[in-house]
């Protein structure tokens, strides 16, 4: 969504990654300006997807970019009220279906009643809205909620980057030929 907002170009965002800069345009934004579908409500699980969601968000920037008779790559006056719906969105997303992940656990005995926690970690857990909704949800639920400061909450693609570095020095799992594998697409 950052990408397809151009937020790279907008004169509050310059450095940011996406997530950073969707949450702070968001700050001074209007959810209610936008209202974007949940994603996978009819399906009762545990799963995420945000792809629904994506298809949506862009249909409403192509939209708005006609409205104001600008072209893609240009910021939109309302850039601020789509950072906020969007964030709130995949918020609702995210604290439901982690809520009904907690319920399966909690129903199945999965989970003590007395130890039960709440993990987030990773990039999304540095989105403040998230992590603030995350830890009403364990609150509300009696689960302890375990993150790692903000600062530490960075993409996971580094964190298994980085896990792979550690198991090539250490040699373990690493393979030496390549050959043997067979590649398939999906």
């Amino acid at each position: 969504v950052a990408r397809r907002l151009s937020l790279r170009k907008h004169p509050e965002c310059h450095g940011m990654a996406g997530g950073k800069a969707i949450e702070h345009l968001a700050q001074s934004g209007n959810r209610h300006q936008h209202t974007f579908r949940l994603p996978m409500q009819q399906y009762r699980n545990c799963d995420f997807s945000f792809s629904g969601l994506q298809n949506l968000v862009n249909k409403a920037i192509t939209e708005k970019e006609k409205e104001e008779g600008i072209q893609e790559g240009e910021i939109l006056s309302c850039v601020q009220d789509i950072a906020a719906a969007v964030q709130h969105a995949v918020a609702v997303h995210i604290f439901q279906r982690t809520y009904r992940a907690m319920l399966f656990c909690m129903k199945n005995s999965i989970l003590s009643a007395k130890n039960a926690a709440l993990v987030v970690s990773g990039g999304v857990a540095s989105n403040h809205y998230i992590r603030k909704g995350l830890q009403a949800l364990a609150d509300a639920n009696d689960f302890a909620f375990l993150c790692p400061p903000p600062r530490l909450c960075t993409d996971n693609g580094v964190m298994i980057a980085w896990n792979g570095i550690e198991r090539l020095r250490a040699g373990l799992g690493v393979l030496h030929s390549t050959d043997s594998i067979r590649y398939e697409p999906r």
